[in-house]
């Protein structure tokens, strides 16, 4: 899996907080900006998650590109229906080569193993096969596995990755979008921390597990989750 941040909104956490203190203010948004350093704008956001103020985070966006992840993740992934994605489309993109992901309990057993990827490669040969009578790719495709690699591009504001933190980064989450998750939430911290510096599953934002099952073993902090 890769994950790179392409793009985010520039001086992300004084916009937010800037855009928050116009619901409040007669001044212009862009005098308001102008008199907020990042101190002042740290202290606000601050303000904004206790109060559960939540909509000026909406005009900060993020996009990620997002390679080796499987279809199985991509479809978790989609779920989140305020985002943005452009994805490698296997209508018109040739799938040459058996790319798959090999889930940890798999790939940790040799025998596991060797089943799942002989599977991926009969999979894989009878699609080439398909293709080379001339049949159309969007119609091969459905022999793919759901374990197949695929790679998106993904736009998300800050109150949707706040929310996506939430629920994707909790230990009940499936492990491979915690894993995206986890990779995303790095990426943010790294550009604007004190957007996200609230930001996780329930257990370390509110210190309470919002699951109707808990996993029962909570994360004390976002540094535990990000080891």
């Amino acid at each position: 899996m890769s994950v790179r941040l392409l793009a985010h909104t520039p001086d992300a956490a004084r916009v937010v907080a800037a855009a928050a203190r116009l619901c409040y203010s007669d001044a212009t948004a862009l005098s308001l900006m102008e008199g907020l350093d990042e101190t002042k704008a740290s202290a606000f956001l601050a303000h904004l998650n206790r109060s559960g103020h939540f909509s000026p985070f909406e005009h900060a966006s993020f996009t990620f590109a997002v390679d080796g992840i499987s279809r199985v993740c991509s479809h978790q992934l989609v779920r989140h229906r305020l985002a943005s994605y452009s994805q490698q489309s296997q209508r018109y993109v040739e799938m040459g080569s058996v790319r798959v992901v090999l889930p940890p309990s798999v790939a940790g057993d040799a025998e596991a193993s060797r089943v799942f990827l002989e599977a991926a490669a009969a999979a894989h040969e009878a699609y080439a096969k398909l293709v080379a009578l001339g049949l159309p790719k969007e119609d091969a495709r459905y022999l793919l596995p759901h374990g197949w690699e695929t790679r998106l591009v993904v736009t998300m504001n800050a109150r949707e990755l706040h929310h996506f933190f939430s629920l994707r980064l909790c230990r009940r989450a499936q492990w491979e979008i915690r894993d995206l998750a986890r990779e995303m939430l790095r990426l943010v911290l790294a550009v604007a921390p004190s957007l996200f510096s609230l930001s996780g599953p329930s257990c370390v934002v509110r210190g309470t597990c919002g699951e109707a099952r808990p996993c029962g073993r909570p994360y004390a902090s976002v540094e535990e989750l990000l080891a």
